[in-house]
């Protein structure tokens, strides 16, 4: 568990920690083939063959397919920040089709953006999920597609805020997510940092008292 995470019993951070939906635990070279040259003309010439002996390739493969001496791994590393760029920013998006929240009793929202296909979680279990929160205003306060690894945390135990183990588990007209799944989640104060925010210090929060969170949550499964 990361220990730069918030507390849902609204602890603090140092300024430039960002604000996790946790408790204190967490808030070739080869020549090139001689080729055969035909020409005819059968009113003026006879068939002659001219033999052409081509010059060394003044790259091999690998500096030709990574662009001129780059290797692989550096090629490989710029994909990878490329692809979690694209994904956060999918995420942060909203990522493809909208859809419309449902309220349970508890005031909690949700939408499914994609049903998963994997088994639900049980409370208690060690579970990974991907997340963006967002204050109302849509101001992204934390990413963990940004840091290019998913939140680790126990469902169901208080190691994260209410609306998460509600918002995952299920229950209270809420149907539990699935391994593979993407829900929408908003949480109104009293699912998330409550009446004292998160992350203050010197008289500003990351997450001012009384905030409505959303968060687009990627369930990936059991740890």
């Amino acid at each position: 568990m990361s220990s730069t995470a918030l507390s849902s019993s609204f602890g603090t951070t140092s300024r430039n920690t960002k604000c996790k939906p946790r408790r204190l635990l967490n808030c070739h070279n080869r020549n090139l083939i001689s080729s055969t040259v035909k020409v005819s003309n059968s009113r003026h010439f006879n068939q002659d063959k001219l033999q052409v002996k081509a010059k060394p390739a003044l790259f091999g493969r690998r500096e030709a397919i990574g662009g001129f001496g780059v290797s692989f791994a550096a090629l490989e590393g710029v994909l990878t920040q490329l692809l979690q760029a694209s994904e956060s920013a999918a995420a942060e998006g909203g990522g493809g089709e909208a859809c419309e929240l449902s309220v349970a009793a508890s005031g909690l929202a949700f939408c499914d953006k994609v049903v998963g296909f994997g088994p639900e979680a049980v409370k208690g279990q060690l579970i990974k999920a991907h997340y963006v929160g967002k204050l109302e205003n849509g101001k992204v306060f934390d990413s963990s597609y940004n840091r290019g690894q998913p939140l680790t945390f126990r469902i169901g135990v208080g190691e994260v805020i209410k609306g998460w183990d509600e918002g995952i588990l299920g229950g209270d007209g809420i149907p539990p997510m699935l391994a593979g799944g993407k829900r929408i989640l908003k949480l109104p104060p009293e699912l998330g940092y409550g009446v004292r925010g998160a992350g203050c210090r010197g008289g500003s929060c990351i997450i001012p008292p009384n905030s409505v969170l959303l968060f687009d949550v990627e369930f990936i499964g059991k740890a």
